[in-house]
């Protein structure tokens, strides 16, 4: 055999042993999923539990999709921020409103994808696909969310870390008062320190409610600038501290552009000199072929200055339902992987914050003494 044939079927052998009915998710992965998308779902386990979740690289992730009505806070997230894999968190603001259904003793039913919708509505259920709300619990839900935002500490500007981390604190309390085993990603994220950021705050019934009481004169506001700066000072931070950045990007939409644009944040808008995330899982079900975000490829990113690189070959797409797949990789994890020391990033965004500053002024000074050095004598001030 040539040397290039010998290169090129390298691959181990497809010989996968028969399934017995007893296996373990870790088993099953590593046995039977070996090609297309499983075999994608397959990588993408062993990119997080290898090298996303070793002792110094810091893991965002961004929440897209109606998940946490369907269990998958519960299920997935939690566990996931609970085992320190998880460090930070981009989310659309409607997981985060669905998932306070749970901590306010509110349930989430079962139901039909096929239903009759307006006899839905006539009878007051609100319907997420096959999942079945009661739209009491959308407005007891909205009440809440507005008497908790009336409270003093949340009379001014603040990011939607600041604000969901309050929350949570608010969450946890009522879960107590309930007798509640932790339902509420947000109350876990409070007790780990794990910011949850919303790229688009107003786009969800939280935000609805914020707007709500500030036709009343409340002062609460959404501070987006330091949303998109704390989020920059973590990447920042997780590389110029001789650590990597990974990002697990579950579905797409805004919150995947929030999560990955910490890099041209810091290199195209703030001047400082950096050359992407080291690691990036996605699981998606968009194409990349119609030119949106959701379904552009990690190499598209390189472009961007989002993702480094030399470390593209550290990048798995897997194509997948994200309710199916995102289970399997939380559950392979937490077999393969003892869990990490959290590092409860939400307290430390002050210092994080003076550091990018720091960083920022420097870069700054040196374009600009570039840019005089540069100058044309006669042309300054022309």
């Amino acid at each position: 055999m040539d040397q290039r044939k010998k290169q090129l079927l390298h691959g181990r052998a497809i010989e996968p042993t028969p399934l017995r009915g007893d296996e373990t998710v870790v088993d099953l992965i590593d046995n039977a999923y070996l090609a297309y998308n499983a075999g994608r779902l397959r990588e993408a386990c062993h990119l997080f539990v290898e090298r996303m979740l070793a002792d110094d690289a810091t893991v965002g992730m961004s929440l897209t999709g109606a998940l946490t009505p369907a269990g998958l806070g519960m299920s997935s997230v939690i566990p996931l921020i609970e085992a320190g894999f998880v460090d930070w968190i981009v989310s659309t603001g409607a997981n985060l409103y669905h998932d306070a259904h749970f901590a306010l003793g509110f349930s989430l039913h079962r139901g039909s994808p096929f239903s009759d919708d307006t006899e839905l509505r006539e009878h007051g259920v609100v319907r997420i696909y096959d999942v079945y709300v009661d739209y009491g619990a959308l407005l007891r839900t909205d009440e809440f969310f507005r008497e908790v935002s009336k409270a003093d500490e949340f009379q001014r500007p603040m990011s939607s870390a600041e604000y969901h981390y309050r929350l949570g604190r608010y969450l946890g309390e009522r879960e107590r008062a309930l007798g509640l085993e932790r339902k509420s990603l947000l109350t876990v994220a409070h007790e780990y320190g794990v910011p949850i950021y919303t790229s688009s705050p107003g786009d969800s019934s939280i935000g609805m409610n914020v707007a709500e009481i500030a036709l009343d004169g409340h002062k609460l506001a959404y501070d987006v600038s330091a949303d998109v700066n704390e989020t920059a000072a973590i990447v920042l931070e997780a590389k110029k501290s001789g650590g990597k950045s990974g990002v697990l990007i579950v579905g797409g939409g805004s919150p995947k552009n929030f999560v990955l644009q910490t890099e041209p944040q810091i290199q195209e808008v703030l001047g400082i000199e950096e050359v992407g995330h080291d690691y990036y899982l996605q699981i998606t079900d968009a194409r990349p072929d119609t030119g949106g975000l959701s379904g552009a490829t990690p190499a598209e990113a390189v472009s961007w200055g989002k993702v480094d690189p030399d470390q593209l070959a550290d990048a798995v797409v897997c194509y997948s339902d994200s309710t199916i797949a995102l289970p399997l990789l939380v559950s392979y994890a937490l077999g393969k992987r003892e869990p990490r020391t959290p590092r409860r990033l939400y307290e430390k965004r002050d210092e994080y914050m003076e550091r990018l500053k720091k960083a920022y002024r420097a870069a700054r000074q040196f374009r600009d003494e570039r840019a005089q050095a540069t100058e044309l004598p006669g042309v300054a001030g022309s």
